[in-house]
């Protein structure tokens, strides 16, 4: 895919976001992906041979999205489409609002603060004071920068439009199924392990660009704290967030009611943070997107001189 397309998208989420009067409208792309796992897993997840039933609908749902990918790609409008939709399904904007309103919540009250951080975390916000609920924000940034931005746009550059939804429909699935609970222990694990698979390469090159943009680069913290986190992927990009901010992230949480204790990412740093950690943590975002808009408008530039 030429890198102007993915360019192009990025610029357009950057200034529209996800417009509501749009997408109150219509469902959103993600939305229809999530009722098909849903569906899925209403019509699939029972009896037995759960694991083999989730192994099959993964693979039916990759490739589908790997066809309705070069169904829509081979529509001859200039790539148009392929633009449009990369547009919609790369999160940069949504992304920094939704961390955004959890400091402008927490500057007015912290049961405002809760309810933000409730939209993007999915532990108890119950117990949390100001600095678990930046703690959780910032976090957050840190996995979806990678989850929703970087890895979408990686894999729409290397194999377009049908690289793109594939990242998205196992994405998607892995929020929706791939949880260690009794009910998706075994029929998610193959949606889990494959959004692993493909956010290996995305999750590091995240926190290579969190890095470069924001001028950390010591990687010893790193190699450290990366491999604490319970995901193979998500510690990474939290790993450099953390010492570029200087605040100490993960730590104890509590997920349905049980306190469990993770260990510290950047340990050393601040542990009384609050809506102004945040702030600096979208102004990180919005740094490393920068660097990539730079790259690729260089690459682009060069590809059109040469």
């Amino acid at each position: 895919m030429h890198p102007t397309a993915l360019l192009l998208a990025l610029l357009i989420d950057a200034v529209f976001g996800e417009p509501k009067a749009l997408w109150s409208r219509v469902p959103h792309p993600v939305v229809l992906i999530g009722r098909a796992i849903s569906w899925c897993d209403a019509r699939f997840n029972r009896g037995d041979h759960r694991r083999a039933k989730g192994v099959a609908v993964m693979a039916v749902l990759a490739v589908g999205a790997v066809l309705v990918g070069m169904a829509l790609a081979a529509i001859p409008d200039f790539g148009l489409i392929e633009v449009a939709l990369a547009a919609i399904l790369i999160a940069q904007r949504s992304l920094c609002d939704h961390v955004q309103a959890v400091g402008d919540g927490l500057r007015r009250s912290l049961s405002d603060g809760k309810r933000a951080v409730a939209m993007i975390v999915g532990r108890d916000t119950g117990p949390m004071d100001e600095s678990a609920c930046a703690r959780g924000a910032i976090e957050s940034a840190a996995e979806n920068l990678s989850d929703g931005v970087i890895a979408p746009a990686f894999w729409f550059l290397i194999l377009g439009l049908p690289g793109l939804l594939l990242y998205k429909v196992t994405n998607t699935a892995d929020s929706i199924i791939g949880h260690r609970t009794p009910r998706h222990e075994q029929f998610g694990q193959a949606a889990a392990r494959f959004d692993d698979l493909l956010n290996l390469i995305p999750a590091r090159l995240t926190a290579a660009l969190i890095g470069l943009a924001n001028g950390w680069f010591d990687p010893a913290p790193v190699l450290r704290d990366a491999p604490k986190h319970r995901s193979p992927n998500a510690g990474w990009p939290e790993s450099v967030l953390a010492p570029v901010l200087d605040v100490a992230v993960a730590g104890p949480r509590s997920y349905n009611g049980q306190m469990t204790d993770y260990p510290w990412v950047w340990p050393e740093g601040r542990r009384e943070i609050g809506p102004d950690e945040i702030d600096a943590a979208v102004r990180a975002l919005w740094r490393t997107w920068g660097l990539v808009v730079a790259v690729l408008a260089l690459w682009s530039l060069l590809l059109a001189v040469f």
